[in-house]
């Protein structure tokens, strides 16, 4: 049983440096180990970068900034800095009617409270609107409206 004359036999696969391209006479890029010499690491360090300085000791300036979150108000009294006299303090709340006020009157207006009990909202801090000043300086600074 013999291969007839016709086709050629297969040949070998090509090897892992044929098959990528290496070059087997380009120069590695770092040194190695000759006949006779054992690789312990001597003399087989790296070339050295050519054509960069060596780096500069220059001193470095570091700026620290600090960041403030903003302050968020709601229908409490907050501690904070003051901005407009820089005092550390906690707001003083003062109430206004707002709209959630008018819309409770309205509310209750329309269910047939017209003789003075459609007034009751305005009589209660939970609906009206919250503005927060500071103690000291008087500032006006954030307001929380309910709606």
């Amino acid at each position: 049983m013999s291969a007839p004359s016709g086709n050629p036999v297969p040949s070998a696969p090509p090897s892992y440096e044929e098959a990528l391209g290496i070059n087997m006479n380009y120069p590695h890029p770092y040194p190695v180990p000759g006949p006779g010499q054992k690789p312990d690491g001597k003399g087989m360090n790296p070339p050295p970068y050519v054509g960069q300085p060596p780096p500069a000791n220059n001193p470095v300036t570091v700026q620290t900034v600090y960041v403030q979150q903003p302050v968020v108000f709601y229908d409490r009294p907050v501690q904070m800095c003051c901005p407009s006299c820089n005092q550390m303090i906690v707001t003083r709340l003062s109430y206004d009617s707002g709209a959630l006020t008018w819309l409770s009157c309205g509310g209750l207006c329309l269910l047939g409270c017209i003789f003075g009990c459609c007034l009751i909202p305005f009589c209660i801090d939970a609906l009206k609107d919250v503005d927060h000043t500071c103690p000291k300086c008087n500032a006006l600074l954030g307001s929380y409206k309910r709606l």
